[in-house]
């Protein structure tokens, strides 16, 4: 009876430390997915603070918390249950669409670089109010970053899968819930921060102390210049994970040669630079996607502008 007993235990143990590796596991295996989707996460983060703009002060954090909720929305009965669907059954499916989804970006990123280098920018065109708005127009806006935010969802939720396309189903479910999770708390929290600081500096230079005063006109002055800093940073990386993701599919599809030129000089300057050979390899492969990016987006808007349902008349 003791020995059983004690066989029990061991057998619970067993299945204890097993346990634990697979926590491990899938803790370290969240942390690459959500790394992996980094980028197109600093773009969600840059563009939705552009949908509050003009709305009153005490509609914001609302009006955030919807469009939070909507995200996670998106991402948990939508995108999850396709994307775990696609990898189960055909997951030679995951790269076409990871390259679709990709050149979409490099698309909307060479839009705001081709947007910036003519008169009309196409962020002028597509800037939110700067009165304030209704209920109903706040609807409308609040729906808009809803259908924004569902095509960089979407783009987050595949490449995190692609990461852990590996991994056993319920580990796999896991991951990404919890990679929806974060990333959606992340963003959306950031957000929140970025458009109530201003309010935070207003009310800091109402203050007697004039430490505070002087806090709160950097943050009051300051704060524009964040946003548009956000907005060149998510352009760059649209275009940068965008091209990588492309530079990868190509590998992956049979066309070598792109990606193989890439990783050759990437090694060649980690292995020249002793030191901050690694940062550098990383900024070389950086670059080339981003170039990549900017070009396919380039074409792309091309071809976008001179279809028929592109032209603008």
């Amino acid at each position: 009876m003791s020995a059983g007993l004690f066989g029990l235990l061991d057998d619970v143990a067993a299945l204890a430390r097993l346990a634990a590796a697979s926590v491990d596991d899938i803790g370290a295996a969240t942390g690459r997915a959500t790394a992996k989707a980094a980028g197109v996460v600093i773009d969600d983060t840059a563009v939705t603070p552009q949908y509050v703009h003009g709305i009153a002060a005490e509609r914001e954090l609302p009006m955030i918390k919807r469009i939070a909720l909507g995200s996670l929305r998106n991402k948990l009965l939508f995108i999850l249950p396709a994307a775990l669907l696609l990898s189960q059954f055909v997951p030679w499916l995951l790269t076409p669409i990871l390259m679709i989804g990709a050149t979409y970006l490099c698309f909307e990123g060479a839009e705001k670089v081709v947007g910036r280098l003519s008169t009309k920018g196409s962020d002028d065109a597509h800037a939110a109010p700067t009165t304030a708005v209704g209920e109903d127009a706040e609807k409308q806006m609040t729906s808009g970053a809803i259908r924004t935010d569902f095509i960089l969802s979407a783009e987050i939720m595949v490449i995190a899968l692609n990461e852990v396309a590996d991994e056993p189903f319920v580990p796999r479910l896991i991951i990404l819930v919890v990679v929806a999770l974060v990333i959606t708390v992340a963003v959306y929290g950031v957000v929140a921060a970025i458009v109530k600081m201003d309010d935070v500096g207003l009310a800091l230079t109402q203050r007697t102390s004039q430490f505070a005063q002087k806090i709160g006109r950097g943050l009051v002055v300051g704060m524009p210049k964040l946003l548009a800093a956000l907005s060149v940073i998510g352009t760059v990386a649209m275009l940068w994970v965008g091209g990588h993701i492309l530079l990868l599919g190509t590998d992956t599809l049979g066309w070598h040669a792109p990606y193989g030129f890439v990783h050759h000089l990437e090694e060649g300057v980690r292995l020249a630079a002793e030191g901050v050979g690694g940062l550098l390899a990383w900024l070389v492969n950086t670059g080339f996607s981003a170039v990549i990016g900017l070009v396919v987006g380039s074409l792309v808007v091309a071809i976008v502008h001179v279809l028929p349902f592109g032209k603008k008349h």
